[in-house]
């Protein structure tokens, strides 16, 4: 019988991600980022495409990045300032590209599946290692043409999300979570 008392699973069950505004300096060193990184690359990966890759922001580049946000806004008539201030806040960033790649076996949603893994497992990996870390998104990670300009990324890659690590002593209080009961449906035959 599996031991439901295994300290991974508490982990699972009890894990609670930091705000960005919550994390400062230091940040994982870049031998510890590799690390979790690993971590993050073990996700259901079918055909093994790899659709998926990671961009480094590391300060100053998260405050080019954050003030690259808040010009674009500006131009465009957006709010920049909340999402560029996690860009502020945190001292290391890691943007999960979405990076799908031709495939007649796996098929596009698969792959967006994948990359959504990526982002949970590195953040999954931050918080059991004692890092504070968020996944974010926001407009900017889906505006094609910004992201574009600040990473770089090619037409067919997007967002898949920014996840912020770095030190924090606190642990935000929990929030509401699913009703299990509501959300489930048993079916035996």
């Amino acid at each position: 019988m599996p031991d439901t008392t295994n300290p991974v699973l508490e982990f699972l069950l009890t894990r609670r991600s930091r705000p960005a505004k919550m994390l400062r300096a230091p940040a994982p060193d870049r031998e510890t980022l590799e690390t979790l990184l690993q971590a993050a690359a073990r996700v259901p990966d079918h055909g093994k495409l790899e659709p998926w890759r990671f961009i480094v922001l590391q300060q100053p580049a998260g405050n080019r990045v954050a003030q690259q946000i808040m010009d674009y806004a500006a131009e465009h008539g957006l709010d920049g300032e909340k999402p560029a201030r996690a860009f502020l806040d945190s001292p290391l960033c890691v943007a999960v590209i979405a990076s799908p790649k031709p495939s007649e076996k796996i098929p596009p949603i698969e792959q967006t599946l994948s990359a959504g893994a990526v982002c949970l497992a590195l953040v999954n990996a931050a918080l059991a290692t004692g890092w504070g870390a968020s996944w974010l998104s926001g407009w900017p990670a889906h505006d094609a043409r910004l992201m574009h300009s600040i990473l770089g990324i090619s037409p067919q890659e997007w967002v898949a999300g920014f996840v912020h690590i770095g030190t924090t002593d606190v642990t935000p209080a929990d929030r509401p979570r699913p009703d299990l009961a509501s959300i489930t449906e048993w079916v035996s035959e």
